[in-house]
């Protein structure tokens, strides 16, 4: 396992930090908690933790090549997670089980989950917000220029949706920590 993803992750930096450059834009921070959320998930559900692990780092890989559209970044992402893995040699079987992890991992596209390491990065990706709320405030605030009142709202829904987008296995295992910021943020709603 640690070669295939030792590389991958490697490249994915590389690749990041070249975008940083370019945008200000920090994909890996994200992809980093995706990755590591994803690993914890992994061993707490007996996940096969080499093809959870490496669709993390590649679930969002189409945003820093700048390949394809952002609505459409599960497509992109997953093509260009074919393309890596093939240029390493990483059997055809695992590909297509990262592939799966990479295209299914969007909570804003209604997909059926088949695998338990598909359904491990997608939970990731949403509960990184949980872990992201400066971010949060940034989108709302900075990006999308809301009111004040806004960007409550924003960001209240944006933790509540993807709260709800999470697999039972992971809504009993993060739902203190959500209770927790819904508490701590908007306990004087």
């Amino acid at each position: 396992m640690q070669e295939i993803v030792k590389k991958i992750k490697n490249e994915v930096f590389k690749i990041c930090e070249i975008y940083k450059t370019k945008t200000t834009n920090d994909d890996w921070t994200h992809i980093q908690k995706v990755v590591n959320i994803s690993e914890h998930l992994a061993e707490k559900f007996n996940a096969d933790k080499e093809i959870a692990v490496l669709g993390a780092y590649l679930h969002d890989i189409s945003n820093p090549f700048e390949y394809g559209t952002p609505d459409d970044h599960h497509i992109y992402s997953a093509q260009l997670a074919e393309k890596m893995l093939k240029e390493h040699n990483y059997p055809g079987e695992r590909i297509e089980r990262v592939k799966k992890c990479v295209f299914h991992h969007r909570g804003s596209k209604i997909m059926i989950k088949e695998t338990i390491e598909e359904e491990c990065v997608a939970d990731a990706d949403a509960i990184s917000h949980f872990y992201s709320i400066p971010g949060l405030f940034k989108v709302a605030y900075s990006l999308k220029s809301l009111s004040e009142e806004e960007g409550t709202v924003w960001i209240r829904e944006k933790l509540d949706n993807d709260f709800c987008k999470l697999s039972q296995r992971a809504k009993d295992l993060y739902k203190d920590r959500y209770n927790l910021l819904i508490s701590v943020l908007f306990d004087n709603e």
